[in-house]
């Protein structure tokens, strides 16, 4: 049995159909052309695939794609302007030496971003429960909360950091 859905994916307008009982957002998403979050272990642990659901950070890994029917889902390519300027966090993310192998980036931005848009200025405490459910192994989580703090005072300060193009 196959599901008609519609949803807004960094801006756009999408319309699909998937199977309700397979599909994850990171299906849809791919089929949409939009594949940069990533697939990492398939069971919610490692927080890789990191999407934004209504603006709630959530594991694309384990959430349907049912339910994202009428929502708007933003992914890491959601996140610089059309101009091609970055967002501050992914700015920082490379200002502050956050991205190794890049494979936990796009997941620890997006959790990053939802922590961002409810409180925009967190403490140290607030960003390590924040990211709690991203795991990386390459920069030892002082790099990300430092740059998650860096982003924090460029969006709180309107602009400390130099903005970046994206590549």
């Amino acid at each position: 049995m196959r599901k008609e859905i519609s949803f807004i994916l960094n801006g756009n307008r999408m319309e699909m159909e998937i199977d309700p009982l397979l599909d994850t957002p990171s299906t849809a998403q791919g089929r949409a052309g939009d594949d940069r979050d990533k697939y990492g272990c398939g069971s919610g642990e490692c927080g890789a695939c990191t999407v934004l659901v209504n603006g709630k950070a959530v594991n694309s890994c384990l959430f349907p794609a049912v339910e994202i029917d009428g929502a708007t889902v933003t992914t890491i390519e959601g996140l610089a302007k059309a101009s091609g300027e970055l967002h501050p966090l992914q700015a920082a993310f490379i200002e502050q030496g956050a991205v190794q192998c890049g494979y936990c980036t796009p997941g620890m931005i997006m959790s990053a971003k939802a922590l961002l848009d409810e409180n925009p200025n967190p403490t140290e405490e607030e960003i390590r429960h924040a990211l709690a459910g991203n795991f990386c192994r390459c920069t030892g989580y002082v790099q990300i909360v430092d740059a998650v703090k860096a982003a924090s005072h460029a969006i709180t300060t309107k602009g400390e950091m130099r903005p970046r193009k994206a590549e």
